[in-house]
């Protein structure tokens, strides 16, 4: 990441509730705002959005339990309670939270939990606690694929499911490394984070008091179109926007796009 105005990047790793460490950066300043990729991904997710956006803000971006450059789990642990970890980190009581899939899924469930944390949410391509997903040859595979431990046979339904466009579309090639790199590690935190409280965001969308942006590609997968209406139509003042050339991987397929939209509904 190049440098930005204001404080320049800088890398920590932040303890992580019940033992390990999350590595996280930071940069930018302004009024916070916390990335959180998804699953089986990290943080690199954020590597066209995050030099423009740490223009305008103090931006933190974090790796999950288990993924990129976090320490892999021992035992059972709550994604919530790690992003409440980075934010007592960092010393921010309240910040703006933008997630993509799962990510958007943890940034949702904590402002249930912790409203007064919650400056705003940007849900990118966002999955939705309790959100019941039809059974489909694809869950079946990805079940099996978990059940044998299974790395490649992961990696290549992540990337033929959600990364529709292929590599040879703008990021393709990052995705893909981050999803081979991932895939054995995702395994892992997957089997730990099945230990996690049991949640269901989808039934409270009315209590969401933060100021929500929904976002999703138009060549996303027909599930997440599915969730992402009924988010902006459930939360309370949500904006939904369909991107267009994008797939489940949006920040690095159409960065620019995202990126506006971003600033103005943090702004």
């Amino acid at each position: 990441m190049s440098q930005s105005a204001g404080r320049p990047p800088s890398e920590v790793h932040v303890p992580a509730p019940g033992g390990g460490r999350l590595w996280a950066e930071r940069a930018g300043s302004g009024s916070p705002v916390v990335l959180l990729h998804g699953a089986g991904m990290d943080s690199r997710l954020w590597d066209a959005v995050l030099p423009e956006l740490a223009r305008h803000h103090d931006v933190i971006r974090y790796d999950a339990r288990g993924l990129g450059r976090s320490a892999a789990p021992e035992r059972p642990f709550d994604d919530v309670e790690d992003l409440r970890a980075v934010l007592d980190h960092f010393g921010l009581a309240r910040a703006a939270l933008v997630g993509l899939s799962m990510g958007g899924e943890t940034a949702l469930d904590f402002a249930l939990a912790h409203p007064d944390r919650v400056a705003a949410l940007g849900l990118v391509g966002a999955s939705v606690s309790g959100h019941d997903w039809p059974p489909s040859p694809e869950t079946t595979a990805y079940a099996e694929a978990r059940r044998r431990g299974d790395a490649a046979a992961l990696a290549g339904l992540e990337l033929s499911v959600w990364a529709a466009m292929g590599r040879a579309a703008p990021g393709g090639e990052l995705i893909a490394a981050m999803v081979e790199e991932n895939a054995a590690r995702r395994i892992v935190s997957e089997y730990f984070l099945g230990g996690a409280p049991t949640r269901s965001a989808e039934a409270r969308l009315g209590e969401v008091a933060a100021p929500a942006l929904v976002v999703h590609g138009d060549r996303d997968h027909p599930e997440i179109a599915a969730i992402a209406q009924r988010l902006a139509a459930g939360i309370p003042g949500a904006r939904g926007h369909l991107v267009p050339a994008a797939d489940h991987y949006l920040p690095l397929r159409t960065p620019e796009r995202l990126t506006e939209l971003l600033l103005a509904h943090l702004a």
